[in-house]
């Protein structure tokens, strides 16, 4: 079964289904008598609720509830939680404020859930959302991340009036202080990163079912955590045993980090359906989840460098303002904090301080998304070395070069958290200047100018954390079962939406196992099936669930050995297995593993004291976490009339590991690259001073499309981790994390010699034609 194992370009199997309209998502389930809910939300930035008149809403035929905050109070609903902890800069824990299914006197957000109807039809309910009258008084709102920490900025919670929830710190401060102080040059760099929406191909959705005879919750969400959503479900929001809620997280058309934790709207499905005693639907609308999705990212930093005289870096110091919105989302302060170790990179810098500020704002709570930091922290230090490069008069690759952590220094701890086992990081940066002609590059910047163009090309050299967190990477659970037909069923404790798990975990059974890959079914997603499972995020799955299956299949094996000895009357000893069978060493006597498991569900066959059946179950817990990195060149022009910037190229040299599907790997980071590409061409949500959402539909809002994305030329350098035995590292988020600083850095090469000296995401052809134009206009020339 070589074409099927590791390390082949087997193409996804889902893929079949999911083309095909078989694919079974959370809105392709129906069930008799239910209903529908409708969110009433906030239209105010800021405002005092001072009273709610829902009398019309329920005399409407088809009603079936219509419920508040004070309901939420009354029947006991908890407040979702924070899983990341963090403290003020006292040393207090950071304010975190109560985050309930409905607003309970004051709504901070426009999009704030505040009324819930339900109804016979999403028709009625909607009716019906027109007869509530809400009484409002609005207050001021603060939206902009610079701002929301200034004095006089208006409060969005009154414990916390001056908008700080937390200040994070890591690093040697003293030790910057005084490498600066002693430095040849420092390169300094401010900038923002955009806030951006999700946008996943499938809207939030979640269906509500309770059993009255059961006492138990049964909830069809699409999530890539569902054994955390139900604990926390259960335990903190309706406050009963995990037995008694189930969770389904069916086929998920994508999450990137925003479908992790709850939702408004995922207690109120199941709050309603007990209230109700019906099922209870809600399916999210494109311009409500403009408004009531989590976000992600929006930060301000200033990066600053310090070099000696040949440009070898002393120290680098990262100071970061992150807006959390108006609430702290299920990871809350993570994507700003614990990733922060990729500011060192893939150099040397012996001493490094960052420090994090995060601010509450009257926008929508900040969430994950692809990279989750990683992408924020590659960009700091990659931006601020283009700009030492090109103030010292210095090659970017050269200055890279002689920073670089050799591979002979591996293991390599860093002046800030990681210590990174592997990596040839001067190999990756070779192979990419050769592949994209960097040399080659003025010719082709000259032939651009002749036609009006500007031509720029970037370079970042990154690494990212994944499998983590560093102090303790999270365990995962795999069990794999032979039915008394030979059959295989894998149950994964990760779950898939969108990256192929099928396909991959049925490598690693056909590697491990010798079975036929179309014996083996994988399931997910089910806390009833599945009883125990961290999830999908961090570009975890492939190792962490990799290791578990041989763990699995190791277990498998030994007791195998046992029945197929027993089978052909030899001692366990002289059995060996490979390729799928058990044979007697030094003779042609074999039985297949799906014989054993065949054999295994017959009393009589088994030998004393084994167990019928023929599975094993792990929780496996890695090692250490893995650090993926890469190098990415991107080229760029841009028309100099219009401001309009194409991405003209793309490589990449990435070493993620072992790769265990090519195909798969190269789609992940074409995926992730794409992203990348959003974000820092097109892609911005936007709020004004009072609070209201801008950019509230994709009339406003721009998303990548098919003619924006380059031709790409993607390459691997495998260098194996020793922190699990097929040496995988990761590839989910390595596109993203890469392609923010190559992209921009390409941008600023062919906008700086002319004069920019700053220029923010999105980069959008206006933004351009306006740097441009001030140019012009300050220096009256022609450019």
């Amino acid at each position: 079964m070589r074409e099927y194992g590791i390390g082949q370009s087997v193409p996804r199997s889902e893929d079949i289904r999911l083309t095909q309209g078989m694919g079974s998502y959370t809105d392709d389930f129906a069930f008799p008598n239910q209903s529908h809910l409708f969110v009433v939300r906030s239209p105010h930035g800021s405002a005092k609720i001072r009273s709610i008149n829902i009398t019309a809403a329920l005399e409407l035929p088809g009603v079936r509830a219509v419920l508040t905050g004070k309901d939420v109070i009354a029947d006991g609903l908890g407040p979702f939680p924070c899983r990341v902890k963090r403290h003020k800069v006292d040393g207090s824990p950071a304010f975190e404020p109560p985050y309930y299914a409905l607003a309970i006197d004051r709504v901070r957000h426009v999009g704030d859930a505040v009324v819930a109807l339900i109804a016979d039809t999403l028709a009625i309910a909607k009716d019906a959302s027109e007869l509530v009258e809400i009484a409002y008084d609005p207050l001021p709102s603060v939206t902009e991340t610079s701002l929301a920490s200034q004095p006089g900025s208006p409060a969005v919670w009154d414990e916390c009036p001056d908008n700080v929830c937390f200040v994070f710190e890591v690093g040697d401060s003293a030790a910057v202080e005084e490498a600066f102080s002693r430095a040849a040059h420092v390169a300094r760099t401010e900038f923002t990163i955009a806030r951006v929406s999700t946008n996943a191909l499938e809207p939030r959705n979640a269906i509500g079912l309770y059993d009255r005879a059961a006492d138990r919750f049964t909830l069809y969400s699409g999530t890539q955590a569902p054994h955390a959503v139900r604990s926390e479900l259960a335990e903190l929001v309706l406050k009963v045993p995990q037995n008694r809620v189930r969770v389904i997280s069916p086929d998920v058309g994508g999450s990137f980090g925003m479908k992790d934790g709850i939702f408004p709207e995922t207690a109120l499905v199941l709050w309603a359906a007990k209230r109700c005693g019906t099922p209870v639907r809600w399916q999210s609308e494109r311009t409500e989840a403009f408004a009531a999705d989590h976000h992600s990212r929006d930060n301000e930093t200033t990066a600053e460098l310090a070099l000696d005289a040949e440009g070898h870096f002393l120290a680098l110091r990262v100071i970061t303002t992150a807006n959390m919105g108006a609430y702290l989302n299920a990871n809350g302060p993570h994507p700003s904090t614990n990733n922060l170790g990729g500011l060192a990179g893939t150099y040397t810098t012996p001493a490094i301080y960052s420090a994090v500020t995060g601010v509450f704002s009257n926008t929508s709570p900040i969430c994950s998304y692809r990279g989750a930091g990683r992408p924020e922290a590659s960009f700091a230090i990659e931006r601020v070395i283009d700009v030492a490069a090109r103030e010292m008069g210095v090659d970017r690759a050269e200055i890279r070069r002689r920073n670089l952590i050799p591979s002979s220094a591996m293991p390599y701890k860093t002046a800030l958290v990681f210590t990174y086992d592997s990596g040839e990081f001067e190999s990756n940066l070779d192979r990419v200047l050769e592949i994209s002609d960097w040399r080659g590059f003025e010719r082709r910047r000259a032939q651009s100018r002749t036609v009006g163009k500007l031509r720029g090309i970037g370079l970042a050299s990154v690494i990212e954390i994944a499998g983590g967190p560093l102090a303790a990477p999270a365990e995962e659970f795999a069990e794999i079962r032979f039915d008394p037909g030979g059959s295989v069923t894998l149950l994964s404790g990760t779950h898939s939406h969108g990256q192929g798990h099928e396909t991959t975990f049925t490598q690693v059974i056909v590697e491990t196992l010798g079975v036929n890959p179309s014996d083996v079914k994988v399931v997910y997603g089910d806390t009833d099936l599945v009883f125990h499972g961290k999830g999908t995020f961090g570009s975890r799955s492939a190792s962490v669930m990799a290791t578990a299956i041989l763990q699995v299949a190791n277990k498998l094996i030994k007791k195998g050995k046992d029945i197929a000895s027993h089978l052909m009357e030899v001692s366990p000893d002289d059995v060996e297995f490979s390729a799928g069978e058990f044979s007697v060493v030094g003779t042609d006597r074999k039985l297949s593993i799906s014989d054993v498991a065949k054999a295994s569900y017959r009393l009589m066959a088994l030998p004393p004291g084994i167990e019928p059946g023929f599975g094993a179950m792990v929780v496996s817990r890695p090692s250490a976490p893995t650090f993926p990195n890469g190098c990415h060149v991107c080229e760029v022009e841009i028309d100099e009339q219009t401001g309009e910037v194409s991405v003209v190229g793309y490589w990449v040299v990435d070493d993620i590991g072992k790769v265990l599907n090519p195909l798969l790997a190269d789609g992940q980071l074409h995926g992730g690259i794409a992203q990348g590409l959003g974000e820092i061409l097109l892609e911005k949500i936007v709020y004004d001073d009072e609070g209201q959402l801008v950019t509230a539909s994709f009339t406003d809002y721009a998303m990548p499309r098919a003619s924006d994305m380059p031709p790409m030329r993607i390459e691997t350098n495998e260098v194996l981790t020793k922190a699990n035995p097929f040496g995988v590292k990761g590839a989910g988020e390595a596109g993203c994390v890469g392609a923010l600083p190559a992209i921009m850095n390409a941008i600023y090469d062919a906008l700086a010699p002319l004069g920019v000296k700053r220029i923010d995401m999105p980069v959008t052809s206006e933004r351009v034609w306006r740097a441009l134009d001030e140019v012009r206009r300050n220096h009256g020339r022609n450019i």
